[in-house]
């Protein structure tokens, strides 16, 4: 029988992460814990493991030690299936590469995560997807091409994916990393508050100290654990 998840418990728990490639160790007894509507920026050097360390929470990538519970879910004891349900279901990704598929536009672009999850009704997902793209700024362009959009505006079409599905966590790795200092912060702004709004967590792997300040709190990702900056 499966138990629903206590309102009070934490969306996001790593306990004593740990992750080695070989002989050659990324990080070791990472420790992290996050609630609902929380954003948190993770800083670090280059190399330190900030995306793999997000791989290991989606599940993408197995931990050689500790846990990730999310929503109360151990996701190292889940199947590949199940892990994968996982993820459509309760995660949002945002990219650095936008990773919009061009062939496709804007608005089909937001609803894949919908058509994932089984959504067949198509006009609860236009509904949905529209929603969407209104929030983030995009209502008209629902049928543009991406190769029609600004670098900041693909990024948007990135948020608005990462929330149609309204995920309970949202994964954002360097998600300003190429777009201009004012564009930027632009994105920062509306991801958090579209996070809050939502009420999904939000945890941003980021070298930018903008992206940092616009958390509710900022920690550092080293080989040894996570700190508070």
């Amino acid at each position: 029988m499966t138990h629903p998840t206590p309102p009070d418990a934490p969306l996001l728990r790593i306990t004593g992460l740990g992750k080695r490639y070989g002989e050659t160790s990324v990080f070791h007894n990472v420790r992290l814990t996050m609630q609902r509507g929380e954003v948190v920026a993770l800083v670090g050097e280059s190399g330190v493991g900030k995306s793999t360390l997000l791989n290991c929470i989606a599940g993408l990538d197995r931990a050689d030690t500790g846990t990730v519970e999310i929503t109360g879910r151990d996701v190292g004891r889940l199947s590949e299936r199940e892990a994968a349900l996982l993820r459509r279901a309760s995660l949002g990704f945002v990219f650095q590469a936008f990773h919009v598929l061009p062939h496709l536009s804007v608005a089909d672009n937001v609803g894949l995560p919908l058509m994932l999850q089984g959504w067949r009704d198509r006009d609860a997902i236009t509904a949905r997807v529209q929603g969407v793209l209104e929030d983030v700024g995009l209502g008209a362009l629902g049928q543009r091409r991406p190769r029609e959009l600004s670098g900041g505006q693909l990024q948007r079409v990135a948020i608005a994916r990462a929330l149609v599905h309204r995920p309970a966590l949202i994964l954002a790795d360097e998600p300003t990393g190429n777009l201009d200092p004012t564009t930027a912060q632009r994105v920062l702004d509306l991801l958090c508050d579209q996070a809050r709004r939502h009420g999904a967590g939000c945890l941003i792997v980021t070298h930018s100290e903008a992206a940092a300040a616009q958390a509710d709190r900022a920690l550092r990702l080293r080989a040894d654990g996570v700190e508070a900056r």
